[in-house]
């Protein structure tokens, strides 16, 4: 049987309630914590990624393109939602990413593996989260990259887009790149 991995990406107070939340992002949190239960009751591996800003936010090219303050590190608007929160577990492993995809996924999922003696043929990784157009896309074909050999997968009931639009344009270009779309 393969192991399992599920990547949460962003499920934080700013794009659900916050400064760039949406009915949409609301939406998803029970489905995204009923994932994370089912991983959490089988012991998988669950990385949880953090969009993390400064103050300096606006000065940045990203601040630039998009000048909404949001996710800046020490406010509530950068935390992960309560009830999300609430469903990861002790061995929760936390990601604060700058940009939109993470590279340190790569390190700690082979970090994870080796110690257990797994290939990365013998694992499969889901993602969740937000938004779909802009951080799980990125983070979805970063770790195709990186992990050519492994079946990647996003849950479509368990994200949401800047826009329902974006949101299935992204699933379509996942698609493309040999990601199961769910």
């Amino acid at each position: 049987m393969k192991k399992k991995i599920l990547i949460v990406v962003d499920m934080q107070n700013d794009f659900i309630q916050g400064s760039l939340g949406s009915s949409d992002a609301l939406n998803i949190v029970e489905n995204v914590t009923e994932k994370i239960k089912s991983y959490s009751e089988r012991n998988d591996l669950v990385i949880a990624t953090l969009d993390t800003h400064t103050k300096e936010y606006l000065n940045t090219l990203e601040g630039k393109k998009l000048p909404v303050l949001h996710c800046i590190k020490g406010t509530e608007g950068h935390d992960i939602d309560k009830r999300i929160k609430n469903c990861l577990n002790t061995n929760t492993i936390y990601v604060e990413k700058e940009t939109f995809g993470s590279f340190r996924l790569k390190d700690i999922i082979e970090e994870y593996l080796k110690k257990d003696g797994i290939d990365t043929k013998d694992i499969e990784i889901e993602l969740v989260g937000l938004c779909t157009d802009i951080c799980v896309v990125s983070n979805a074909i970063l770790l195709r990259a990186m992990f050519p050999n492994t079946e990647i997968s996003v849950a479509s009931s368990c994200c949401a887009g800047t826009s329902k639009e974006r949101h299935n344009a992204s699933l379509e270009v996942m698609k493309s790149c040999q990601i199961n779309v769910n």
